[in-house]
């Protein structure tokens, strides 16, 4: 694949446009613990009405988001504040991609996210590389289909003619980005993914209503 260009649009153009309640919220929300907590606290876009990819600007106008939505808010957000807007994509055998906004402290890496799994949310930047901070998400994303597979990180700022921060459509070009990048292959046990999905199927039998939150090492959550 052709490397794409990176957008002539300097962050301090993109902070002019935002709104004052915009300007407002993002002041509020420093950190990625806080961009995390202000996530957690609004309703999951199941998209009942049709599939929807929404921006920051969307996104902090209605209250609701999906994944990829948060991840997409939380980039601007944290680009605002001197971050770069970077997500990470994990593949999943069933098509069902999880999608994160990623961060860096110093040597290590940690992300921001929002899911219906609490398995799925954000992680401290405690990991070396990004593929250990990839293998912090096997365990808890098995459920009835899901495994990954792969993922792959994209620099928001690459992309052209996607106004991905505060367009009011949906912006299908981040998707499309993020399908075609390049994946790196996440290669799993077997017998791992076996005993996790057991575990999955029989507790949601048991808690029909209930997600589950077993899964060691929580401390690493954000």
């Amino acid at each position: 694949m052709a490397r794409r260009k990176r957008s002539r649009e300097a962050p301090s153009r993109a902070v002019a446009t935002f709104t004052v309640p915009e300007r407002r919220l993002i002041a509020r929300l420093p950190t990625p613990a806080k961009v995390q907590r202000w996530l957690r606290s609004l309703p999951y876009n199941y998209e009942v009405r049709g599939e929807t990819l929404r921006t920051f600007r969307v996104v902090a106008q209605l209250g609701t988001a999906h994944c990829l939505e948060a991840a997409l808010s939380a980039a601007t957000v944290m680009e605002a504040h001197g971050r770069p807007p970077v997500l990470l994509d994990m593949e999943s055998i069933d098509d069902l991609d999880h999608v994160v906004f990623l961060y860096r402290e110093g040597e290590r890496w940690g992300t921001v996210a929002k899911s219906r799994d609490p398995g799925l949310f954000g992680r401290k930047p405690v990991f070396r590389s990004i593929r250990d901070l990839v293998w912090s998400y096997f365990d808890p994303y098995i459920d009835m289909t899901g495994r990954i597979n792969g993922y792959g990180v994209l620099d928001l700022r690459t992309l052209r003619g996607v106004d991905w921060r505060t367009s009011r459509r949906n912006v299908w070009g981040v998707q499309t980005a993020l399908i075609e990048m390049p994946h790196r292959a996440l290669r799993s046990s077997d017998q791992r993914y076996s005993q996790w999905h057991s575990r999955y199927v029989a507790f949601r039998r048991r808690f029909p209503d209930r997600k589950p939150v077993y899964y060691p090492r929580r401390e690493r959550w954000l």
